[in-house]
């Protein structure tokens, strides 16, 4: 018999959004929205065993990003905003750090393309480590564990039944868990409010634990009204227009651009390069930032290919917000941009 549909938040935290009942779970799986999405194991038997029709193109694009050391800027006080690769970022605002999705190694199925643009023990002095969802390419345990002791000092900020993860990977650290269109409590001093919320995607780390951590994205905004967005991992579904009429237009969206192909196997786990532009649009992002590209290899589009249709959806007026693409490591000076 199918269990009946629950709907759960943290009962501690505000939810934000009017009228909104939790995440639905059905047993132990939460629901994409409404939804219980399952991805099977025959898909990705498919794709293995199917021929890639880019494959000598992708063979023969060795593209990476350009990698600047940022050393200096982790050193500082300045606020700023850089991209480690991949998904992994370092802002900075009103002398609070902050660490999205940090992956700072390779590991087996993840090799790294390009180097990291400092050395992992130069990441201290972190005040949240941000962990948008449970996939090895966001979360890694060799990174969360050399962070957790440099950084003692340092809260995750994180979805609902993450923590049992957590444990294993970093146990001295507090966790807080939120569910989709809650606030997080930072405290009275805090500089800025943090909101997690939604997501179109799915969890799995290993045979037993589908969907049993929830995936979603962040919001930080400042006291002014500004507001900078990480999108996490996610396929294009409603919750960008969900998102915008709850806040307003966007000012800084840090949108994910690869790791679509095969279309069979990909469009639900991820948007595409002119997915990843509607759903900016749909944001009204003054300005974007793409990320997941270029780091590591994890599907069959070419390296260079995400990053060079986002452009040219820009260049063709059809990107509403400025495109900013900065090298790894490179200081984007946000609080500057109109």
């Amino acid at each position: 018999m199918a269990s009946a549909p629950r709907y759960v938040s943290n009962p501690q935290l505000p939810i934000v959004k009017p009228n909104y009942p939790g995440n639905k779970m059905i047993g132990r799986q939460y629901c994409n929205g409404e939804e219980l999405y399952e991805p099977t194991f025959g898909t990705v038997l498919k794709w293995q065993l199917s021929e890639n029709p880019q494959k000598k193109e992708k063979k023969d694009d060795l593209w990476t990003p350009d990698v600047v050391n940022c050393t200096e800027f982790l050193r500082g006080q300045d606020d700023g905003l850089v991209w480690l690769g991949h998904a992994s970022f370092v802002l900075r605002v009103s002398g609070r750090t902050l660490l999205f999705d940090p992956l700072l190694f390779s590991s087996l199925g993840l090799r790294r393309r390009h180097a990291l643009p400092c050395r992992p023990e130069d990441l201290t002095g972190l005040d949240y480590l941000l962990l948008s969802h449970g996939h090895r390419d966001h979360l890694d345990e060799k990174s969360m564990q050399l962070l957790a002791r440099q950084n003692p000092q340092a809260q995750v900020l994180t979805s609902l039944s993450m923590t049992p993860l957590l444990r294993r990977l970093a146990p001295g650290l507090p966790v807080q868990e939120a569910g989709w269109w809650q606030q997080y409590e930072l405290g009275p001093e805090a500089p800025f409010e943090l909101f997690y919320l939604p997501a179109s995607h799915w969890h799995r780390r290993g045979l037993t634990d589908l969907n049993q951590v929830l995936w979603g994205s962040f919001l930080l905004r400042l006291p002014d009204g500004r507001t900078i967005y990480f999108a996490g991992d996610t396929s294009m579904a409603d919750h960008f227009e969900d998102i915008e009429k709850q806040f307003g237009p966007l000012d800084v969206v840090l949108m994910p651009i690869g790791a679509y192909k095969p279309a069979y196997m990909m469009q639900m786990s991820h948007v595409n390069p002119h997915e990843a532009a509607k759903a900016a649009n749909l944001l009204r992002a003054g300005h974007v930032v793409p990320m997941h590209y270029g780091t590591f290899d994890l599907s069959d589009e070419p390296a260079s290919e995400p990053l060079r249709e986002l452009q040219q959806v820009a260049q063709g007026g059809m990107l509403r917000g400025e495109l900013h693409v900065p090298a790894v490591g490179e200081v984007l000076r946000w609080q500057d941009w109109e």
